[in-house]
């Protein structure tokens, strides 16, 4: 049985529209991208969980606005753990940023230790799983 995993993600894009991912490195199979965002915590909203996300991970403390996207995805962890999850989606548009992750985890510090602003054109032709899947799809909608 899968663990219902509620979770909210950022759709970063700088000024000149490129989206930030971070690439994984877990033990149990091969590197992947995947945007900001994490699961909430207990008894945290969605847009409360996205702003903590946005900070932790980039260092930005910003309003992540409305929620712009719903999926539900089945997937195993990083931590092993299946889970059945309900992401939903929010874009944050910034003019520049230089990623701060000195709010990681000690498990986000030993897996995500890259991160980069990919244009639509690499996110088509990145050789490496990125993820969400129609992420190109997602930063097209409105």
């Amino acid at each position: 049985m899968r663990k219902p995993r509620p979770a909210a993600r950022i759709l970063l894009l700088d000024a000149e529209e490129r989206v930030l991912m971070f690439r994984f490195t877990p033990d149990d199979r091969p590197p992947f991208w995947c945007t900001p965002g994490g699961a909430l915590d207990p008894g945290e909203s969605y847009e409360v969980a996205a702003r903590r996300e946005l900070l932790e991970e980039t260092g930005l403390d910003l309003d992540p606005g409305p929620q712009i996207a719903r999926r539900h995805v089945e997937f195993v962890t990083i931590e092993g753990v299946p889970v059945s999850a309900d992401e939903r989606y929010f874009r944050v548009r910034i003019e520049g940023c230089e990623v701060d992750t000195s709010r990681h985890t000690p498990l986000e510090q030993r897996v995500m230790q890259e991160w980069r602003w990919f244009t639509r054109t690499e996110l088509a032709s990145h050789d490496e799983p990125l993820f969400p899947e129609d992420l190109i799809a997602l930063l097209d909608r409105t």
